[in-house]
């Protein structure tokens, strides 16, 4: 059995314990979460997996349980740790009974703050955890009896190293700005050359910004947000959904994006889910083309 993002949302919801960050790091954690899969293993006792989309920033991943196997892109990875994860690729989780995961969805990790780190050197893979985050925070987190318990824990800590860096280090509060912006005004087609000139630096300057802080360039961790975004609105809610409030020239500009998002070779069980948005994607090309006349 796979599970797909968007599509499976009763899963997803009911399955993960899943907590939004506080204001103070929201501009560096979208959230935590937590697997809460006991009532699942009877129906599924040889396990299921769980199919991602691409997403910015990067995953910090403790392993509560029994070893897992992750998949990234095409490359499989036996997991029985910890483990960093960037997201910028389609992932694929297998989960057998005993597994149990938590999580940290960073758009951008306040480490940068305490380590010389580059994180466009981690792309592809899945990286050793150990030295991203401090052992003792990460004992801590483990021992902790619940989600809520390692949620306040890990919300000190980064709280912490966010005031005590706070305006040190520019590039990282330009990036984390744009990001912002870009997520809370839906705005996804300001040229990256206009970002550069109100930050004052260069599109050159600018993309090794992104590139360092967030793995990927300007460009694209802002399409990854707009597919995401205009995706996850056609799926919920078909009959408010507008191509146009995505920056999309037309329904078929939208389209094409949405098919390369979506036609990923290791979600190999998608294509009944790329049907239904072909069907959604006809209707309203249908309804485009009659209000303007064609």
């Amino acid at each position: 059995m796979q599970h797909v993002e968007f599509f499976h949302t009763d899963h997803f919801n009911q399955n993960y314990q899943r907590q939004r960050a506080d204001e103070s790091i929201s501009y560096f954690i979208d959230f935590f979460w937590e697997t809460d899969f006991d009532e699942l293993w009877n129906l599924y006792p040889k396990g299921f997996s769980d199919a991602l989309f691409p997403n910015t920033g990067y995953t910090y991943l403790l392993n509560l349980g029994t070893p897992f196997v992750m998949q990234v892109g095409d490359k499989k990875f036996d997991m029985k740790t910890d483990g960093f994860l960037p997201r910028h690729r389609a992932i694929e989780c297998y989960h057998q009974p005993g597994n149990k995961l938590f999580g940290i969805k960073f758009k951008i990790s306040p480490v940068i703050f305490e380590k010389k780190i580059n994180f466009s050197e981690y792309r592809e893979y899945i990286f050793p955890l150990s030295y991203l985050m401090d052992a003792n925070i990460l004992a801590a987190v483990k021992k902790a009896g619940n989600f809520g318990e390692r949620v306040d824990l890990l919300t000190q800590y980064f709280d912490k190293i966010i005031r005590q860096y706070s305006g040190s280090l520019k590039p990282i509060q330009i990036v984390s700005e744009i990001l912002a912006h870009c997520e809370n005004k839906r705005d996804f087609i300001t040229p990256v050359e206009d970002y550069a000139k109100q930050y004052g630096v260069s599109s050159r300057t600018l993309q090794r910004y992104f590139e360092t802080a967030t793995s990927i360039s300007t460009k694209t961790a802002i399409q990854i947000m707009r597919i995401r975004k205009a995706t996850e609105h056609l799926v919920s809610d078909p009959d408010t959904f507008k191509s146009s409030d995505y920056g999309y020239y037309d329904h078929s500009h939208f389209y094409k994006h949405l098919k390369s998002f979506l036609q990923k070779n290791t979600l190999k069980k998608l294509q009944p889910h790329l049907k239904l948005l072909e069907k959604l994607h006809s209707k309203h090309k249908s309804e485009w083309s009659m209000v303007n006349g064609e």
